[in-house]
């Protein structure tokens, strides 16, 4: 049991890892982005230095990929050795890295496999007790909690905001599986503040995951949501272009979320809000011909005002009640 435990640990530290190096991907992306605006106005001069400065930032954004994989590779490999030396060997590559995040976990993980069993603090006899989950304590509280249950549904929405913006929460697959199952809870309060949270957790890895194959799959699990919740969410990520890259034959590949925006986008369509054409209408100058296309046309075979209701087709959203 106390193995396990320190191995767990060891995961989370390379995943927290992969996290900060991906950060610093996105930091990158942000200074593309400006370099990208600052473009439009410069002049030929300046916009060869912008050119080369856009390409360091490239070649720099490849590199800071590939490592974010790397250490995806170490935290999966860890659950995956053949046995107790084959672990104990691969620990102890991890502590030659010398990662002043991974290294404390690490170190503690060895001592306890060095350590008799009788002497790590878990005795068997010792009654294990059930652990609440950070998504069971948050289903708890929306049943039983005066502030979560009143009619408000804004008050769901600030909770599920705050829920998916806790450090790692959107990267762990646990917690959103098990979100997700709770979208069907019998309770209607809770139920809702459910899909309020998943949505958020789609909503973070859609805009911030550096890998846009995993930001592409939340854009799909999100866009089978029938809550009108997502509407804001989908505008959010049509109206925000970035780069990204993708794995292909072994090897990352610099590419942008126009995939993904294009889902969304058709999704819009579908929803048929007001403020869903709204957006639609601002995309007559996007950087993404596709875009602009697949818009102008859209709008063109739907001139009318948009109310919420596709032609035809009548829009049966689950509120959580």
């Amino acid at each position: 049991m106390a193995i396990g435990i320190g191995l767990r640990h060891v995961k989370e530290a390379l995943e927290r890892k992969a996290s900060v190096v991906q950060h610093e991907f996105i930091q990158l992306s942000e200074q593309l982005e400006d370099l990208g605006h600052k473009m439009v106005d410069a002049e030929e001069e300046e916009k060869n230095t912008i050119r080369e400065q856009q390409q360091v930032l490239r070649v720099e954004q490849q590199h800071i990929a590939d490592d974010v994989n790397r250490w995806r590779k170490r935290a999966r490999e860890v659950t995956q050795q053949s046995g107790t030396l084959s672990l104990k060997s691969y620990l102890n590559e991890l502590l030659e890295l010398n990662e002043e995040l991974v290294t404390p976990a690490v170190q503690n993980a060895l001592t306890l496999m060095d350590t008799p069993p009788d002497e790590r603090g878990f005795p068997e006899e010792q009654p294990i007790l059930p652990q609440q989950t950070p998504v069971g304590r948050l289903l708890e509280r929306a049943r039983t909690e005066y502030d979560l249950r009143v009619s408000d549904p804004g008050v769901r929405l600030k909770e599920a905001i705050a829920f998916a913006n806790r450090a790692g929460v959107a990267q762990d697959e646990g917690i959103i599986a098990e979100i997700v199952a709770a979208m069907d809870d019998p309770d209607p309060l809770a139920r809702e503040l459910a899909i309020l949270t998943t949505i958020q957790l789609y909503r973070f890895r859609a805009l911030r995951l550096a890998d846009l194959e995993q930001a592409h799959t939340a854009v799909q699990h999100l866009t089978q949501i029938q809550h009108l919740a997502i509407v804001p969410v989908m505008i959010e990520i049509l109206e925000q272009p970035r780069v990204g890259y993708i794995q292909e034959d072994g090897e990352s590949k610099q590419t942008d979320n126009g995939r993904s925006r294009m889902v969304v986008l058709l999704k819009l369509v579908e929803w048929h809000t007001a403020e869903a054409q709204l957006a639609l209408r601002k995309l007559k100058y996007d950087r993404d011909p596709h875009i602009v296309k697949a818009a102008q046309r859209a709008l063109e075979l739907f001139p009318e005002q948009w109310n919420g209701e596709f032609p035809g087709q009548k829009n049966t959203p689950d509120t959580g009640g």
